[in-house]
């Protein structure tokens, strides 16, 4: 499956402030990215319908066992709605087995510098790593 590129379900007003997360997982074995991957179709048509989401895309390095995610929200309670909801929770918590390192990093950003780029998301889960 190619990376799936930056989509937007609910464009936000101009002038408005997004709530932005960025991800990192890598899974302990081919077979754990796999399933990874085997999970992202119905995540992304959850995004999709998700209220609040303004947008979001994947890096998948399957071979690698890395996965990048990224995704703009109206706040931070729209993303934690999401990440409680179906199919998002069960994905995550059957995750756990077979991941190896996960991180998450998180920051507000103007609307208008959606979409936001992945050397920035990257920029971002380096520092925290580094911080932590």
């Amino acid at each position: 499956m190619p990376d799936i590129p930056w989509m937007t379900p609910d464009r936000p007003a101009p002038g408005t402030e997004v709530y932005v997360m960025a991800s990192r997982f890598e899974t302990g074995t081919l077979m754990g990215a796999v399933r990874f991957l085997l999970k992202a179709p119905g995540i992304v048509l959850q995004i999709r319908k998700a209220p609040g989401a303004h947008g979001a895309a994947l890096r998948a390095r399957v071979f690698s066992r890395t996965f990048l995610t990224l995704s703009a929200w109206e706040d931070r309670d729209a993303l934690y709605r999401f990440a409680r909801s179906e199919p998002h929770r069960t994905s995550s918590r059957a995750a756990s087995a077979y991941m190896k390192e996960s991180a998450f990093t998180f920051w507000t950003a103007d609307a208008a510098d959606l979409p936001v780029s992945w050397a920035e998301a990257e920029r971002r889960l380096a520092e925290q790593k580094a911080g932590s």
